[in-house]
């Protein structure tokens, strides 16, 4: 037993330096692993070495696999070590790989992405994406964690990235990033801005998919997150990603038939693709539900108009 904790073994493979580290809620810790089965060819499932980049977790906030925490807690810098983790242990384990593969492949490791589809959505309940951990989800199984700890980074130490803050350090995050976005959006640096304002969609689903659908909490959630969403589109508009915007303006129209700014930047988009009855539905949903948008509308359905005219008239002279 390690530290009079069951389930757990421990075997040192090299010993480390000077004392072992201070751990606390919000330290950073970068490390090598090995994951293996206990079976006769103690199977590889994850390799951080073969990726070829060290793994970086934040203790506290982001685990979800405690086991973990215990055993850095019992190891120095520089030390490698085999850890057996009996089953009690382990269960949450392909979760915890699976947002440790993302985050090595480069993607965002809460899994979550500004448009999905609702039978994706669905299917994603089934699988993780990977069909060892998918087993080892189906059969959870005692595991031997190979670890090497390489650096330990107080919170002060570091800047943390927004999956690796609390809740409540997300939603402290998301008025910041959506100002950052603002001021970017005004001075032309619209990718810039557009990152900004992903950011903080990000930490608001990932808040948001921890409460009840349309209750409250959630509803204050969604109005932050499709604010978002709709500057993000802005930003889409900007560099010509007209079928994206359209995408994205639909999925909040479908949820919320109110939502006039959805509206505007779908008859825009739809305006840019040659949608002519599309546009023109759009813009007048804006009137009906906003007479005082009374001006704009007429600007935007007269240049629909002249822009349909002179396409029917390129159209008329290339098939002339």
């Amino acid at each position: 037993m390690l530290l009079g904790v069951e389930g757990i073994k421990k075997n040192i493979l090299y010993g480390g330096t000077n004392q072992i580290p201070k751990f606390m809620t919000g330290s950073k810790v970068t490390f090598h692993f090995r994951t293996m089965l206990c079976n006769d060819d103690r199977t590889v499932i994850d390799d951080s070495k073969k990726v070829g980049v060290p793994m970086e977790v934040v203790f506290g906030n982001m685990f979800k696999l405690d086991v973990w925490e215990i055993l850095f807690k019992s190891m120095r810098i520089g030390e490698v070590a085999e850890f057996w983790c009996d089953i009690i242990h382990t269960g949450m384990y392909p979760i915890v790989a699976k947002s440790l593969r993302r985050i090595a492949e480069g993607k965002d490791p809460v899994d979550w992405h500004i448009h999905t589809c609702g039978m994706a959505n669905m299917f994603a309940y089934h699988t993780l994406g990977y069909n060892d951990l998918d087993e080892l989800q189906k059969e959870p199984q005692p595991l031997i964690f190979v670890i090497e700890l390489l650096k330990v980074q107080q919170p002060s130490e570091y800047d943390r990235e927004s999956w690796a803050l609390s809740d409540e350090e997300k939603l402290k995050a998301v008025p910041v990033l959506h100002g950052q976005g603002n001021k970017l959006y005004k001075l032309g640096r619209i990718e810039e801005a557009m990152n900004k304002y992903k950011e903080g969609l990000i930490c608001v689903k990932n808040v948001q998919s921890k409460e009840k659908a349309w209750e409250a909490p959630w509803l204050k959630l969604e109005k932050m997150a499709n604010t978002l969403t709709l500057n993000y589109c802005q930003c889409l508009l900007r560099l010509e990603e007209y079928y994206e915007v359209i995408e994205h303006t639909s999925d909040i129209i479908n949820q919320h038939p109110g939502a006039i700014k959805a509206f505007y930047l779908r008859g825009k988009a739809n305006m840019e693709v040659w949608n002519e009855t599309e546009a023109k539905s759009d813009f007048e949903r804006v009137l009906d539900l906003d007479p005082g948008m009374k001006k704009s509308i007429k600007k935007e359905l007269a240049v629909l108009s002249m822009r349909m005219e002179e396409k029917r008239e390129e159209d008329r002279l290339r098939y002339k």
